[in-house]
């Protein structure tokens, strides 16, 4: 008889045990991630640190600007929006940390992010595990979209897009013969360039050389050697502009006339910073342009100068209009689910259903893979030694006749 009150004792102690614990959940503050939470944060991640921290934060402060204009529609919905702003250092390893310590946080409905390609790829990995959506500002290497991840999409053009562009003016515009190409081994960096060595030999140039740096060298005296004793027309470079800056600066002193064009990852006012006078002359294709030529663009400039203090790079409307894709596709997630709020999945669905998005670069309509059928390109020279260049060519990626 003892024996069965003491296991009935004990059974009872359980059950108040497992009572209390139920209570508890109940009480307190909310765990990250309660499905009852009203919260919805939207994140950026760009490179807040490290060489790259200028045109990372850049693409932050665009981002926050939409974030600011537009957090009272969904406050009115009954939601109390946060931004999240996140720094993946451009190093793949923190990147999947980051995007790892946001897929935990349930609030987190939408990502806009990344820059740099070789850290989106495998981050966006991680936010497909749970439909985390990701609407990348300047990702362009090929493969972000053509996993045909169904979380994934970009509003910028892509590399196979953006390095035959660079090609096709080496050849048509400043009738080069031959080239030289380098590319800093990154994923970005060497698919780009590999991009414009495919089209310059259909363009019939010669391709001199095609050498790998390392991201984070200084010293290019070596492959400079080669390519003064090749004296190519053009020298490309697959990379970004710490790298890109001092080769251009290294080739004109070592008296190395050739025409300098780059991608992109050139598109920074860190170019003339270090590369100075002998930024003169070079070239780069962009996704992105000086958001100031024309009225609505220079309109939106002088709105960002006056938040910030400081003047938009020329990613920094990306990260605007990636924003505001974000918020719109949450926004219709939220209509769609009858004002509840909705899951990642429904906002993975929504942003990619959106059409004809007018934003200040351009209008987003994504295709079935998550690429933007209204990406535009842009070719812009240093005609002096002063940020932003003068944009000389532009056209609408789509319209691209390789």
């Amino acid at each position: 008889m003892r024996g069965l009150q003491k296991k009935t004792l004990v059974i009872m102690l359980l059950m108040l045990f497992v009572l209390g614990t139920m209570a508890g959940c109940g009480t307190g503050e909310q765990k990250t991630g309660d499905s009852s939470s009203n919260v919805i944060k939207i994140a950026t991640v760009t490179p807040l640190s490290g060489s790259q921290a200028a045109l990372g934060e850049s693409i932050k402060l665009g981002a926050e600007m939409a974030f600011e204009e537009r957090k009272g529609e969904l406050e009115k919905l009954g939601f109390k929006p946060e931004f999240a702003p996140q720094d993946d250092q451009a190093d793949p390893k923190v990147g999947v940390t980051v995007a790892n310590k946001l897929l935990a946080d349930k609030d987190v409905l939408a990502v806009d992010g990344h820059y740099n390609s070789g850290v989106a790829i495998p981050s966006s990995e991680v936010y497909a595990k749970d439909n985390l959506c990701m609407v990348s500002p300047g990702n362009t290497a090929v493969e972000i979209t053509e996993r045909k991840l169904p979380n994934v999409n970009r509003i910028c053009a892509r590399d196979d897009q953006q390095g035959p562009f660079g090609a096709m003016f080496a050849a048509r515009d400043l009738k080069a013969k031959t080239v030289y190409i380098i590319h800093d081994k990154t994923t970005y960096g060497q698919a780009i360039a590999e991009e414009f060595k495919k089209q310059a030999e259909k363009e019939s140039m010669t391709v001199s050389g095609f050498e790998g740096i390392t991201a984070g060298e200084s010293d290019f005296s070596a492959v400079l050697n080669q390519i003064s004793a090749a004296k190519p027309d053009v020298v490309y470079f697959g990379g970004i502009y710490p790298e890109g800056s001092l080769l251009i600066k290294q080739m004109r002193e070592k008296g190395i006339t050739s025409k300098f064009i780059g991608p992109d990852g050139m598109d920074d006012a860190e170019v003339v910073k270090i590369a100075g006078d002998a930024a003169i002359g070079a070239y780069y294709t962009s996704p992105a342009a000086d958001i100031s030529r024309t009225p609505e663009g220079k309109a939106w400039a002088e709105k960002y100068k006056a938040k910030f203090g400081k003047e938009p790079g020329n990613w920094s409307a990306y990260g605007y209009d990636a924003m505001n894709i974000c918020i719109n596709g949450i926004i219709k997630a939220i209509n769609d689910n009858g004002g509840k709020k909705p899951s990642r999945q429904q906002v993975s669905t929504a942003v990619r259903s959106l059409k004809d998005v007018k934003g200040i670069i351009c209008t987003v309509t994504f295709d079935e893979k998550g690429d933007n059928l209204g990406a535009m390109l842009y070719l812009a020279e240093f005609k002096e030694a002063k940020y932003p260049p003068t944009v000389i060519k532009e056209i609408k990626a789509g319209d691209l006749k390789k």
